[in-house]
């Protein structure tokens, strides 16, 4: 195929030899010097053949260079698809968002980058750099807008800024933005180029890490950072310190750092804890150790800390932690409290022993008193004064025999805390109860509302049960109101796993904000009633927990007082 320069050449000489022809046939046709005008048209075959190889070689140098020119355009465009390649992989493998401000005429162009890290589709982003600015939180915006304009107008020599950027969705996320400035040749600022980078991640750890570096230096424990191994079968050399353990060993963390641990042992250091310590550490293991440890200034306390492994992501051993609390007031609290252990549990042993005793003794020479008491009764006394005198004292020895026999029930009870259970019959229980109040009840004559058919058996120890409803009955009876007549009701309900009695008097009550702490005391009388011995609540509460239970009370002066004992069933 023919080039284009030789067919423009070949019409030429065409188009200019038919216009010959064409004149030279006029000519010869009007005039009649025939050889005259053959000369000329030979002359103007000879100038259009001269003036086409011209024009032929003129076409064919353009040719070449246009040839040329376009190689090397061909050549730049495979170049800069080359490069925009390139830059495509790199934003990818960067994870960088490029744009491209003009900034006379305030255009921006942003790459793939903006859709796929921000969530923007194309749609959404703005071509100015209003669309930019909006974008970026407004705590952040002034600062970053004065940085960027002060680069502009040469004030700065490079610009890079970290600022939060809005995502599509509203979150935001932290960005490292970092930009290149193209000048004209008047030095004005007519283009810049930029990248912004997503470093939410890094932002998030460096957040982490100043959150934990500052747990670590206002912690009250000692922390200790030493490194992973050491070679001479010691306690690795430490790396770090925190205040509170410069404050509690005395040594600076500048006096410490690059020493082992060792420097803290002493004569009364614990040497089983320490081998203990240096198995572990030899294991990679975690261990909790306390031992006798020195100050700077050689002084002991004792000191409680563990070591703790720290792996890298290929799980090997990087750094020990070690967390420290000197426990010197602590050890001491737990000597004296051994101690008071000691003490308390031989005094118990010996009032033990001495109620046993008192009541032992007591009870002998007591019931030869309550005999002769009783033969007395037989005998006639003329003397007025002489049986009044005898009615007190056999009420006083009566009284004096049922205060031993409840301190050798509570004897009983603190001394064997684990008593039988067995099914009881609520319904047999207060027929018992009643039967031993029967002349109580009949001086009195109460009105007793009894409610337990939801509960007819209870898993308890009998005797117990009885006893503390035989002390709560007579209370009710000795403590009634001699303004109203006496009512009592006891119910028992059950409650999930749980059985509850509910024992209430519209009695004289007991003044709970002066007494609810003496309430269930030993020794403690709420009414001035001389024959109160201040035993029976005491009694009723050791039963009702010997037997798993508890007992809470409600109470108010002149409006009465109602028990509620709840025990598993």
């Amino acid at each position: 195929m023919k080039s284009k320069t030789i067919q423009i050449t070949l019409v030429y000489i065409i188009i200019s030899l038919f216009m010959a022809i064409v004149c030279h046939k006029i000519l010869t046709t009007y005039f009649s010097n025939t050889e005259y005008y053959l000369v000329f048209f030979f002359k103007d075959i000879f100038f259009i053949i001269s003036t086409a190889l011209f024009f032929n070689y003129i076409l064919s140098k353009n040719e070449k260079k246009n040839i040329a020119v376009f190689k090397k355009l061909k050549e730049s465009n495979e170049e800069i698809k080359e490069s925009n390649e390139k830059y495509d992989i790199v934003a990818k493998a960067t994870s960088d968002t490029i744009w491209d401000w003009k900034i006379q005429e305030d255009s921006i162009n942003w790459n793939k980058g903006i859709e796929g890290i921000f969530g923007y589709n194309p749609a959404e982003v703005g071509k100015t750099s209003k669309w930019w600015f909006d974008k970026i939180h407004p705590e952040d915006s002034i600062r970053m807008s004065i940085k960027l304009y002060s680069f502009i107008e040469q004030k700065t020599e490079k610009w890079q800024d970290q600022y939060r950027f809005r995502c599509a969705d509203g979150s935001y996320k932290y960005v490292l933005d970092r930009g290149f400035l193209l000048k004209d040749e008047n030095g004005r600022a007519i283009r810049m180029i930029g990248a912004i980078q997503d470093i939410t991640k890094q932002k998030e750890e460096e957040q982490r890490l100043k959150l934990l570096e500052t747990v670590i230096t206002q912690s009250k424990d000692s922390i200790l950072i030493t490194e992973a191994n050491s070679a001479d079968r010691r306690i690795p050399k430490i790396v770090y310190v925190n205040p509170a353990f410069s404050q509690m060993s005395g040594y600076q963390s500048n006096e410490i750092i690059g020493k082992s641990p060792n420097i803290f042992k002493g004569p009364k250091s614990d040497s089983e804890e320490l081998k203990k310590l240096l198995r572990a550490i030899k294991n990679e293991e975690e261990c909790l150790i306390e031992t006798i440890s020195y100050t700077k200034k050689k002084e002991e306390y004792y000191v409680r800390f563990s070591m703790i492994p720290i792996f890298n992501n290929e799980g090997i051993i990087s750094h020990w932690i070690s967390i420290q609390r000197d426990i010197t007031d602590e050890k001491k609290l737990e000597t004296e409290k051994e101690h008071l252990i000691r003490e308390l549990t031989q005094n118990n042993k010996d009032l033990k022993q001495f109620s046993y005793i008192t009541s032992h003794n007591l009870r002998a020479p007591l019931s030869n008193l309550i005999g002769l008491l009783n033969l007395i009764e037989d005998i006639p006394i003329g003397n007025e004064e002489l049986e009044e005198i005898l009615t007190g004292f056999t009420k006083s020895t009566h009284l004096l025999n049922e205060t031993i026999n409840d301190l050798v029930k509570v004897i009983i009870i603190k001394d064997n805390p684990s008593m039988q259970k067995e099914e009881v019959s609520l319904k047999e229980v207060f027929e018992n109860v009643f039967s031993q109040l029967s002349f109580q009840i009949e001086l009195h004559k109460p009105i007793i509302k009894l409610k337990f058919d939801r509960v007819p058996l209870l898993n308890t120890n009998k005797a117990y049960i009885e006893s503390i409803l035989l002390n709560l009955l007579t209370n009710s009876i000795k403590y009634k109101s001699e303004n109203r007549k006496l009512k009592i009701s006891i119910t028992a309900e059950q409650i999930d796993h749980k059985a509850i009695l509910t024992f209430k008097d519209n009695g004289i009550g007991i003044d709970l904000e002066r007494n609810r702490d003496k309430v269930f005391g030993l020794y403690q009388r709420f009414h001035n009633y001389p024959d109160s011995k201040g035993l029976g609540l005491y009694l009723v509460k050791s039963q009702v927990e010997t037997m798993g239970g508890t007992i809470s009370i409600d109470s108010e002066v002149n409006k009465g007082t109602t028990f509620t004992i709840t025990f598993k069933n």
